[in-house]
């Protein structure tokens, strides 16, 4: 059973912030799929063979198609701030 002290210890560490009702209801969530796993353990699987997926995989993904790359010009157009031929983006490593 995971206690509200679980759930304290368990935002601390994701660096989460909870208030009083979140904390109960993680508690209550946390608690549920504990009790479904629980019951998943009941099952007698001695027969049944592993697999990596429950269903066949099938990819959906397009064919690779060879077209032709932008211009640097059309890759610059709609850039909010460029400085010559470059992009200029926010800094966000500090000295």
């Amino acid at each position: 059973m995971i206690t509200r002290q679980d759930v304290e210890h368990v935002a601390r560490l994701a660096r989460l912030e909870l208030g009083d009702a979140e904390i109960e209801r993680m508690r209550e969530q946390l608690n549920a799929i504990l009790g479904y796993i629980d019951k998943l353990r009941e099952l007698d699987v001695t027969n049944v063979e592993p697999t990596s997926h429950a269903v066949p995989l099938v990819n959906v993904m397009r064919e690779d198609e060879v077209v032709p790359c932008l211009s640097q010009d059309q890759m610059l157009a709609n850039a909010p701030d460029r400085v010559g031929e470059l992009f200029r983006v926010p800094r966000i490593i500090e000295d």
